[in-house]
């Protein structure tokens, strides 16, 4: 008697929800998305905190994907995890990008790899603050999108408006808020320094 009507047969052995067929090919895409992204190992090791030797056995199939390994991962490359386990993609143009907030403010991540070049759309509510002036390595360009967003920058003191820039070199003692006529929504391009200062740092107790 032919055994058509048993289950489902899957001639790889890797059962019949296809799972091992779907984690043996994570460890190329992973190396495949770093590559993309001109991304060194130890560049995404700075950046999750996992090992360079097992994100080098990751990629290569030698150390089996899980949670703990691919959210941190996909958190570095700004992705959602179902892009690293291949998940079919979905037609949605929409930006899913998780926001931070830091110091009162709220940051929407445009970059997509860790190191290097950092792309942030910012909020800044409205609220009175004494400015506060920090430096830093670095180098930082601000594009208000709208609003009034009060720049103090060395001796300088301005408000800048929509459509209106500022770049400086964060050496310079430098601080940003409200002008305190109403939220203001601006760009902000900076580096890794900038990042773990505006985005990761914690503000220090005085």
């Amino acid at each position: 008697m032919s055994d058509d009507s048993s289950t489902p047969h899957d001639d790889t052995g890797t059962g019949t929800d296809g799972t091992d067929e779907v984690l043996a090919g994570v460890g190329p895409r992973l190396r495949r998305m770093r590559k993309d992204r001109d991304v060194t190992l130890a560049a995404l090791s700075e950046a999750t905190g996992i090992s360079v030797s097992t994100l080098s056995r990751l990629e290569s199939g030698l150390r089996r994907p899980s949670l703990e390994l691919l959210l941190p991962i996909a958190r570095a490359h700004r992705v959602p995890l179902d892009e690293l386990v291949g998940a079919p993609p979905v037609d949605d143009p929409r930006v899913r990008a998780r926001p931070v907030e830091r110091h009162g403010r709220t940051f929407w991540p445009l970059t997509r790899q860790p190191g290097g070049l950092q792309a942030f759309k910012v909020l800044e509510p409205v609220r009175r603050q004494e400015p506060d002036p920090r430096s830093h390595e670095g180098y930082e360009w601000l594009y208000v999108l709208s609003g009034r967003l009060r720049v103090v920058l060395g001796e300088h003191d301005v408000v800048l408006g929509p459509g209106e820039v500022a770049e400086f070199d964060t050496r310079v003692p430098h601080w940003f808020g409200s002008a305190g006529e109403g939220p203001a929504e601006f760009l902000s391009l900076f580096g890794p320094q900038g990042e773990r200062m505006h985005v990761r740092a914690r503000p220090k107790g005085r």
